[in-house]
């Protein structure tokens, strides 16, 4: 990957920039973290002003409804958005980052032209339907059970850590298609409507107080065969493309963001006094490396996905274990700066600091990432 800018990409920057600058200023202001009904609303509404302009799915292929912009020029778009301060994809996370790029990839054409569109267009939500009650970081340990019955599956059980479940439209979910089979091979994915009757949502609170998480629970719901993204019991091989897209580049946007934040808190500790202490300047040198260093990984994982076909290799649990683990850093690093203002739930910063206690876990915790870095990078045996 050549790191240097051509005209072309220089121009592309150029024109970014100055829609930014155009458009954003317009923007109505952001809803309350509570209030899902608003933040879908104004979610999708950036969404679209990004498809209109056509920087929707610039990464995407042409087939999928995607621009087919080269690596460089969607890091370049992550770089200009978040240096503008433009809404994150928020409400649109698992539609855009992962389930999109998943059906994108696996999808048959029908399914493809159904789904993708819808999303790049900002009109429909998804969710993500993986994790269950009682099985921890072992995903393939699901229990809900799908049953065929005619053309459709029957579905019964619960997921819980549902992202988005309140307002999303599909959900991507796993379930068991084979309960004699090995229990990584009876697993299928398939795509649920929310509105579907059987379904029931349940919002969680958070350490945070935002109620993004919801259990799920599914009584006897039909969803159609043609539903399912891959062959029936193979929905495990579909299910790492997915948490390849999650943990390779889902996260991207936010080491962009990360590196913002960091600037802020210098500027912060310059006016308030705390930039005296040298062990926090350190720090903050520190992290700066840090996020320098992922932004570098970040290049070259985005780059080798291409080469490999569009899908994110292993170089993603390496980017996810070190990137959460920065990330926490940096919020211990705030609540030195803020002093006791970093005790206050008023303060965006402190809810951003709990928020940040999560990333050891969403995604794959990481033990889980250790484990994959261990065998599959460095080739080291296989726990028990």
């Amino acid at each position: 990957m050549d790191l240097a800018y051509t005209q072309e990409e220089q121009e592309f920057r150029a024109r970014l920039r100055a829609w930014l600058g155009k458009v954003l200023p317009e923007l109505p202001a952001r809803p309350s973290p509570d209030d899902w009904p608003g933040r879908r609303a104004y979610d999708l509404g950036w969404q679209r002003r990004l498809y209109e302009a056509g920087y929707a799915g610039l990464h995407w292929p042409v087939d999928a409804g995607g621009r087919g912009a080269t690596p460089t020029q969607h890091l370049i778009f992550l770089e200009e958005t978040e240096r503008a301060g433009a809404p994150y994809v928020g409400a649109n996370f698992v539609g855009l980052l992962h389930a999109g790029p998943t059906i994108a990839a696996e999808g048959t054409a029908r399914q493809r032209a159904r789904w993708l569109p819808p999303v790049l267009r900002g009109e429909e939500v998804w969710c993500q339907g993986f994790s269950e009650p009682d099985a921890g970081s072992d995903l393939a340990s699901l229990r809900t059970r799908a049953v065929r019955d005619g053309d459709a599956y029957v579905i019964t059980g619960s997921k819980i850590w549902t992202s988005h479940a309140e307002v999303a439209d599909w959900c991507e979910l796993l379930v068991r298609t084979d309960a004699e089979a090995p229990k990584h091979r009876g697993i299928s994915w398939l795509a649920m409507p929310m509105d579907a009757p059987g379904v029931t949502v349940r919002p969680l609170r958070t350490l945070a107080g935002s109620t993004e998480f919801a259990e799920v629970f599914l009584d006897e719901v039909r969803v159609p065969v043609a539903n399912r993204v891959g062959a029936e019991n193979d929905g495990w091989r579909v299910t790492m493309v997915t948490l390849s897209f999650e943990r390779g580049t889902a996260f991207v946007g936010e080491v962009v963001a990360c590196r913002r934040t960091l600037g802020e808190l210098a500027r912060t500790a310059k006016a308030n006094g705390r930039w005296d202490d040298a062990v926090l300047r350190r720090r903050l040198g520190r992290l700066y490396g840090e996020f320098g260093a992922l932004w570098r990984l970040t290049q070259w994982n985005v780059s080798e996905s291409e080469r490999s076909g569009g899908v994110p290799g292993i170089g993603g649990s390496v980017f996810k274990l070190a990137y959460s683990h920065a990330r926490q850093e940096l919020y211990e690093v705030a609540a030195q700066v803020l002093g006791p203002l970093s005790l206050s739930l008023e303060e965006e910063w402190t809810l951003d600091r709990l928020s940040s206690l999560s990333y050891t876990i969403a995604a794959g915790t990481s033990q889980i990432q250790r484990n994959i870095v261990a065998e599959r990078i460095l080739g080291l045996p296989k726990g028990r």
